[in-house]
């Protein structure tokens, strides 16, 4: 390899060193709150499975949804933009259903909500989410 090709690998590694993206604090304070909150609730809904007959089939779905929230959590440490979407989605969801059960539950799944649309959707975090998707070929 040339002196002159040498440099310019070196400049080009540089160059992708320098581009690359630390993660936002606000990206990771959300990502350990969803694994804390699925991990917890997968947990303690895993323990009721205890041979009920019939089949809870709703407990299957509960611990879904839970399994769900590590998967976006995971992924968006990796900057996946479409998992900062579902982990928006999955909050907007227990909003839904907190409707249904007291004002005060449901007052905190909104403020919830908001706290982690602000922090995936501020400047900081959309840069850091936009590109990172891998490449396909064709």
């Amino acid at each position: 390899m040339s002196h002159i090709a040498t440099h310019v690998a070196l400049a080009n590694f540089s160059v992708r060193v320098f581009a690359m993206k630390t993660r936002p604090w606000p990206v990771i304070v959300v990502s350990c709150l969803l694994m804390a909150a699925g991990g917890v609730g997968l947990i303690y809904h895993l323990t009721e499975f205890k041979g009920l007959q019939p089949f809870p089939y709703e407990l299957l779905l509960i611990s879904v949804v839970r399994l769900l929230a590590i998967i976006f959590a995971v992924y968006m440490l990796l900057g996946r933009n479409w998992a900062r979407w579902m982990a928006v989605a999955w909050i907007a969801f227990h909003v839904v259903l907190s409707a249904f059960h007291s004002l005060g539950e449901f007052a905190m799944h909104s403020l919830i909500l908001a706290l982690f649309a602000y922090a995936l959707f501020q400047a900081e975090a959309s840069r850091y989410f936009v590109g990172r998707e891998p490449r396909t070929n064709g």
